[in-house]
This record gives structure tokens, sequence and C-alpha cells, in this order.
């Protein structure tokens, strides 16, 4: 079983540093099961299982009856992270087609990091604002905000609605915004993010984590959690 795993790893390795070194080009013919499994001195089934995973992950995809084939090369969208506009206006400065879609707003189980986040106690509502945001007709980011009703006593009306977050509070008087304590982590999707993502499940997810503040009087306004695709964001953290 280890020798099988350890073949299997290789396999997925060396594929990878082909596409890496573009020896294999974007919609090009894997070799066979067969193939493979006859070059490495392995069964098959290790090799189906190295596809397997290359699958998952997203580098490649079946043809029933052809074979498996390099997917085309997916979008590399360079994202800023630190920036202060919204994310928007971002994709739409680098002339991207984007579209968001509100997918809902509810109020949230007592949780107490969100809380002490936004400075609430077990008496406040707190509420989740979830966007899914497309570029060029392809999800790839969920967007939660997570909204004080002490602080925006119409949120819960208005929040099924809202599709930009820094455009609801610009009409409530907020004109710049900055950004605090920034986090990043990685997740894999969840059935319902994949599902949302048109992602597999070991395509992973960069979480950035932080808090928008108002720009001038340094007010928290929201706490934010957002899910990119990894598959399609280059990251630009540079610190202005």
């Amino acid at each position: 079983m280890f020798i099988s795993a350890e073949k299997e790893a290789i396999i997925v390795d060396d594929i990878l540093r082909c596409i890496a070194t573009g020896e294999l080009k974007p919609g090009a013919k894997l070799p066979s099961e067969n193939e493979l499994a006859m070059h490495y001195h392995v069964p098959r089934i290790t090799v189906r299982n190295a596809f397997t995973k290359l699958e998952e992950r997203g580098y490649i995809y079946s043809n029933q009856g052809k074979g498996r084939y390099l997917k085309e090369g997916s979008m590399q969208i360079q994202l800023h992270l630190t920036d202060k506009i919204s994310f928007t206006e971002k994709m739409k400065k680098l002339g991207y087609d984007v579209e968001t879609r509100n997918i809902y707003c509810e109020k949230i189980k007592f949780d107490p990091d969100i809380y002490q986040i936004l400075h609430a106690n077990e008496e406040n509502s707190i509420y989740k604002v979830g966007r899914l945001r497309y570029i060029n007709g392809e999800p790839i980011a969920i967007h939660y905000s997570f909204v004080s009703e002490s602080k925006f006593p119409m949120i819960k009306e208005d929040g099924p609605t809202i599709e930009s977050m820094f455009a609801y509070y610009r009409k409530l008087g907020h004109k710049d915004f900055s950004s605090s304590k920034t986090l990043l982590s990685i997740n894999f999707p969840t059935s319902d993010e994949q599902q949302m993502l048109g992602c597999k499940s070991m395509v992973p997810l960069i979480v950035v984590e932080s808090n928008c503040m108002d720009g001038h009087s340094k007010e928290l306004l929201e706490h934010t959690k957002v899910l990119y695709r990894s598959d399609r964001f280059k990251y630009d953290i540079t610190m202005d």
C-alpha cells in the first residue's frame, strides 16, 4: 500500500512538472493508463488514482472514450489584496466582465470571535451578507460581510438586495475605506462551496479575513471573509 501511494505521488509530481515546464501544453492528451502503468511498472489502478487526484485539483479532465486531457489555460487574475476600493471596481478597472449575485442575508448564531471583532454583546444581532462573484461568467469568489444591526439598523431589510457593501456604505455617508488585521489562510471547499464555485473538493480556497473601516473616522463597519478560488488568482500583497 505504501509503495503504491509513493508511486502515485511520483506520477502526479511528474505530470505537474511537465505542466510547469511546458512539456504538456493546454489541451494536450495525456498518455493512457496502460502506457503510464508500463512506464512506471505499476498497476493501472495506481495510474487511475493519480489521474483522479489531478482531476480533483483542476489540472486535467476526462473525455469519455477518448482519454484525459490537460485543461486549457485558466484565468489568472492579479488581485491586490490591500486595495481600498471594492472587488467590483478592481475587476472592472482590469477590464473584466463582473457580476455579483446576492445569495443571502441571515442572522448568525452567537459566535464569540465575530462578536468580539464587532464589539458586540450577546444581545446584539449580527447579520451575514453573502455575495457570489463572477468574472466573465465564471464563479470565482464568495464574499461574506458580518454587520452589526446596532450600527446599521436597516441591514435586515436591506441585506438581501446588497451587491456592493461599499456602495451601501456610501449611501449612508461613508466615503473612504481602509482595512485592518488582514489574515490569509487556506481551506478546502465544503460541498456547498464546491457547488457555488463550480470547483472540485481538492481545489484550495484562499481565505482572506479583514476588518473594513471608515477611512476618515476609523469606525469599524464590518468584518469581511472572502473565499477566492486559488486556481483563478495571482495575489499581490504589497503594502502601500
